[in-house]
């Protein structure tokens, strides 16, 4: 950028005041062609969720057309009855529900993580670690899901039955219906779980970059005034990376949110809303699809309605990054950190 300044009457004016100069900018051929590149990136980004949009909703039109507004209220998915019975309200719950363990689970050890790399952990050990958290990132969905199945549901039985006697008067943790004996089994809770374990190494990346960028010369102030290391993260990393906090959670919630392979293999289908997380039994839209869409591809009532179904999952999680945004725009990293 080429800046440029212009005096107006010379010294002063008549009564002695010097006049402010006027700074003029002409962008370089350079700013030029990134300025345009920027924007055909941002507006490709915005043509191809609309070109996605479309797609659903032409896909899903036939679908939608025949059930109406009961889609979005009807727990029942049956593609093979007669008539078809299908909608999202069950899927969207057991979606939520998934996430939201998830997320409760993997966002306290995301930050502490993120923390203990950067502020705890000896120096030699801190590039291994952060490779370690990349490759943990790098595994695929279905050895998770394997490994859930295989291994981890059995061992989360207990667990699950001692939160059940403990707090078995909360609905969430309730596993027996009517006082009758344990259900136990392939449940959201163990999906959830695994589905955390995944979405783990994503946060911690994005926190601990964010919190690596604290300044380090109010950190040092903190130490020097005399707090305690603790201290100082308290009061200076994470007001810093209060930003980067909801932004690496925003973002593995939306690989919680889409999460299929992992879901479809441990959990066991279920159509209707459970209160108790405990409770063998769920499902998810991304695993209904992956689940049906073998069965359905002969069928263009039903490709349409896991295209509806695909169309409620893409909105939802629209809407979702739209929120965090709003949120991040509110909580920008280095705010509050002023000593």
């Amino acid at each position: 950028m080429v800046t440029t300044f212009e005096a107006i009457n010379g010294e002063g004016g008549a009564d002695g005041v010097v006049t402010p100069r006027d700074l003029t900018t002409v962008p370089t051929r350079g700013d030029v062609i990134y300025r345009r590149l920027a924007m055909s990136a941002g507006l490709s980004t915005l043509v191809i969720m609309v070109l996605i949009f479309t797609f659903l909703l032409w896909k899903s039109w036939d679908a939608l057309s025949i059930s109406g507004a009961s889609f979005i209220t009807e727990t029942a998915f049956e593609l093979v009855s007669d008539p078809p019975v299908f909608g999202v309200a069950a899927l969207l719950f057991g979606t939520v529900v998934i996430a939201a363990i998830a997320l409760t689970l993997a966002v306290p050890i995301a930050v502490a993580t993120a923390l203990f790399i950067n502020e705890y952990a000896p120096i030699p050990l801190r590039k291994p670690l952060i490779a370690l958290i990349d490759l943990l990132a790098a595994i695929p969905s279905i050895i998770y899901g394997i490994w859930g199945r295989n291994y981890l549901s059995e061992k989360l039985f207990g667990p699950g039955r001692w939160l059940d006697d403990q707090l078995g008067f909360l609905p969430i943790f309730n596993s027996r219906p009517g006082g009758g004996d344990y259900r136990l089994g392939a449940s959201t809770f163990v999906a959830g779980i695994v589905v955390a374990i995944m979405i783990l190494p994503i946060a911690t990346s994005v926190i601990r970059e964010v919190f690596s960028q604290a300044p380090r010369g109010e950190c040092e102030a903190a130490l020097a005034l005399g707090g305690t290391r603790f201290g100082m993260v308290r009061a200076v990393i994470l007001p810093f990376g209060r930003g980067g906090i909801i932004g690496g959670s925003m973002l593995a919630l939306g690989r919680a949110l889409g999460e299929t392979i992992a879901v479809a293999l441990i959990v066991s289908p279920a159509y209707d809303i459970k209160a108790s997380i405990l409770e063998t039994g769920g499902n998810s839209v991304a695993a209904e699809i992956a689940n049906q869409f073998g069965e359905a591809a002969n069928n263009p009532i039903g490709v349409s309605a896991l295209m509806a179904a695909g169309l409620a999952l893409f909105l939802m999680t629209l809407f979702v990054n739209m929120g965090a945004n709003v949120v991040i725009g509110r909580s920008r990293s280095g705010a509050g950190v002023d000593l």
